[in-house]
């Protein structure tokens, strides 16, 4: 494998991505800092900026990056790598964010099913509470399959179309 060339950029091109992909972000329900850095770090080369870099280019205090860092790590959407020898966090962005995000809520769908569960025993599975609640766990097995087999198949499609497993 080739290392790859940075590429020369008009910073206000860059600025108008991250911009645009952030306001997207909100839109889906992402909070706006978080979302501008996540943008930022899609848009690097390298996939990685340190807080003083995030803080430089999209104009905002340290306190906001750590902020913003400290949810996306939780969502899973980005790690913290130090510098070797420095104190010196950098933040990166992986090529498998998506996967490694859906993934990740596994966990959480398992309790929101269990509280389910824990709520159609409590209220009784023939109330009209107890049935709604019976459908919406339905649903989240549902998901939880469908997209342990959607990830599946991304697995391959990604091996296929980028060489990377």
């Amino acid at each position: 494998m080739t290392e790859s060339k940075a590429v020369e950029r008009d910073p206000e091109s860059v600025s108008r991505f991250v911009e645009h992909f952030a306001a997207q972000l909100v839109e889906a329900g992402v909070p706006r800092m978080p979302s501008r850095i996540f943008a930022a770090l899609l848009a690097s080369d390298t996939g990685t900026l340190t807080s003083a870099e995030l803080g430089e280019q999209l104009k905002i205090s340290p306190a906001a990056v750590s902020g913003a860092v400290r949810y996306l790590a939780q969502v899973h959407l980005v790690s913290r790598e130090r510098e070797p020898g420095s104190r010196r966090e950098r933040y990166r962005v992986h090529s498998d964010q998506w996967y490694e995000a859906l993934t990740s809520r596994e966990t959480i769908i398992k309790r929101w099913e269990e509280a389910l569960r824990e709520g159609v025993a409590s209220l009784g599975a023939d109330t009209p509470a107890g049935r709604r609640l019976t459908e919406t766990l339905a649903f989240f097995e549902f998901i939880e399959t469908e997209v342990a087999t959607l990830m599946d198949r991304w697995r391959v499609h990604r091996e296929k179309t980028f060489g990377q497993g």
